[in-house]
C-alpha cells in the first residue's frame, strides 16, 4: 500500500497509436490490462512508463530519494523539496523504465542530471511552489516501458477527472518505514480543495496551486520516498492520462482527513514551458490562468477540447522510439505479409 510520511514533507517522500508526438499513453495496457486498484499493490513493469526514480549518491552506493515524471525526452518534473541539500547534483542518477530498483532489466535507462531548476519562489516552510525541473544529460528513448507524461494547460477541467492514480517507491507503512524497492500503485480520488482546507482537515494550509487526493477515511496515500512522483488521471473520453499533480506533502501517512497534497501541474504549466525555453517571459507571473477565468470569458462551444501534447524542447521534436523496436515491428509485418501471400497462393 502506498502511504505518506512525516508531518510536513514527503521528501525522500490500451494500445499505443503512434509514439511520435504523443504522451500519456501506457503501451503495456494491452498486455497487462488496466489497473483497478483500491489499495496499494505492486505495479507491473511498464504500467506507469513516465515515472522515474531520482537517486542520490551515498556512502557505499546510491539510494532512491524521490520520484519524478518524464515530460520530455530530456526533462523530468518533480518536487522542489527533494533538493533542499542537493550537494553535487550532477552525480545524482535518474532511473527510467524500471519497476524493481534492485533488479534493473534491459529496458531500464539511466541518466545523470545536467541541470536542476527549482521554482524561484519555493518556500520550504509553507511548501509554496513545490516544483522543480531536471534536465538530463542526454535524451531518453521511448518504447513499451518508457513514455512521456502529458502536462495539462488551463483548458482541462481537472476536477472532473474520475480515475486517478499515484505511484512510487516510497514507504508502504503508515509509520513511514523504509522504501519499497518494487514500484507501488494505488487508485485515489481527487478531494475538493475547500473540504481539504477546512478546519477538521488541513485548516487553511492548502494553497491555491495544490490538489488533494486520497480518501476521507485514509488508508491509501503517498508516503516517504514518493515525493516528486506523479498523480495522474485518465481522460474521461480518451485512452490517455494527464499528469495533474506532483507529490508534495502531507501530515503523517494515510490518516483520516489528512490526504496527500500535490502541486498542480496545470497551475505551473507556463512556468514549466518557460524553464524549458518553450515560452518567453511575457508576464510577471508565469502561471496558467485558472479555469474560472475561461468560464467567464468564453462559452462552452468556444472552448477548445484539451488534447495531449508532449512538452518538447531543443532539437528533439519527439521522444525517439528505439530503432530496435522499429526493426522488430517491420520484421513481424514482413513475415505477416509473406504468410498472407502464401495463404492466398
Amino acid at each position: 500500500m502506498i502511504i505518506s510520511f512525516w508531518a510536513s514533507h514527503r521528501a525522500g517522500h490500451s494500445s499505443v497509436s503512434a509514439y511520435r508526438g504523443t504522451c500519456g499513453h501506457r503501451p503495456m495496457d494491452s498486455y497487462y490490462g488496466m489497473s483497478r486498484v483500491v489499495g496499494g499493490t505492486d505495479a507491473q513493469l511498464g504500467a506507469w512508463p513516465w515515472i522515474v526514480s531520482i537517486q542520490k549518491p551515498i556512502i557505499g552506493g546510491i539510494a532512491h530519494v524521490c520520484g519524478g515524471s518524464l515530460i520530455s525526452p530530456q526533462w523530468v518534473l518533480t518536487a522542489a523539496h527533494c533538493f533542499i541539500t542537493p550537494g553535487h547534483i550532477t552525480m545524482w542518477h535518474v532511473v527510467i523504465g524500471a519497476s524493481h530498483l534492485t533488479q534493473l532489466g534491459p529496458e531500464t535507462q539511466v541518466r545523470t542530471i545536467k541541470r536542476l531548476l527549482v521554482h524561484e519562489h519555493y518556500n520550504n516552510i509553507t511548501q509554496r511552489n513545490d516544483i522543480a525541473l531536471l534536465e538530463l544529460d542526454q535524451p531518453v528513448l521511448c518504447g513499451y516501458y518508457v513514455q512521456l507524461a502529458c502536462v495539462p494547460d488551463a483548458w482541462l477541467r481537472v476536477s472532473q477527472l474520475r480515475s486517478c492514480y499515484v505511484s512510487g517507491w516510497g514507504s508502504t507503512t503508515a509509520r513511514a518505514g523504509g522504501p519499497s524497492y518494487v514500484l507501488q500503485e494505488a487508485k485515489v480520488r481527487l478531494i475538493d480543495i475547500k473540504l481539504c482546507n477546512s478546519s477538521r482537515w488541513y485548516g487553511g494550509a492548502i494553497h491555491s496551486h495544490n490538489l488533494c487526493a486520497g480518501y476521507p477515511q485514509g488508508g491509501i496515500d503517498t508516503c516517504q520516498g514518493d515525493s516528486g512522483g506523479p498523480l495522474v488521471c485518465k481522460d474521461n473520453t480518451n485512452d490517455y492520462f494527464w499528469l495533474v499533480g506532483v507529490t508534495s506533502w502531507g501530515r503523517g501517512c494515510a490518516r483520516p482527513n489528512q490526504p496527500g497534497v500535490y502541486t498542480s501541474t496545470q497551475h505551473f504549466y507556463d512556468w514549466i514551458l518557460l524553464q524549458m525555453g518553450l515560452r518567453s517571459a511575457r508576464r510577471d507571473s508565469p502561471t496558467a490562468q485558472p479555469w474560472s477565468h475561461f468560464l467567464s470569458t468564453s462559452s462552452p462551444s468556444q472552448r477548445p477540447r484539451p488534447t495531449p501534447a508532449p512538452t518538447q524542447s531543443g532539437s528533439i521534436s519527439s521522444c525517439p522510439f528505439p530503432r530496435q523496436k522499429l526493426v522488430e515491428f517491420f520484421t513481424l509485418l514482413k513475415e505477416l505479409l509473406q504468410f498472407l501471400r502464401g495463404k492466398k497462393a
